[in-house]
């Protein structure tokens, strides 16, 4: 059983930051990834950012310069920071999480969802 929980989402002027949290909890014996996904009105949900256990990070172009992935090992949380924020960023943010759940066994967690609107 893993539980996975995003906070930290909100109204957010354009130009102006916010950081997202993602807490991971449960039978986690390691973690492979975590991510973060998010989803637009009329969209797909498109990937966002992406940190690997060997620390490697992966940004969609839409993004780069702008957010910031990043975790905390021991408390198996992952943190969004997301600056210079525009119009298009505006959509529901969700975690990814893909710990090893027991020896060899990956598992694949969803959060709920937290909403960011980026209005003025």
């Amino acid at each position: 059983q893993v539980q996975v929980v995003e906070s930290g989402g909100g109204l957010v002027q354009p130009g102006g930051s916010l950081r997202l949290s993602c807490a991971a909890s449960g039978s986690i014996f390691s973690m492979y990834s975590m991510s973060w996904y998010r989803q637009a009105p009329g969209k797909q949900r498109e990937l966002v950012a992406a940190l690997t256990s060997g620390g490697m990070t992966k940004y969609a172009d839409s993004v780069k310069g702008r957010f910031a992935i990043s975790r905390d090992n021991a408390k198996n949380t992952m943190y969004l920071q997301m600056n210079s924020l525009k119009f298009e960023d505006t959509a529901v943010y969700y975690c990814n999480v893909v710990p090893q759940v027991r020896p060899g066994v990956p598992g694949d967690y969803w959060g709920q969802g937290t909403q960011v609107t980026v209005s003025s």
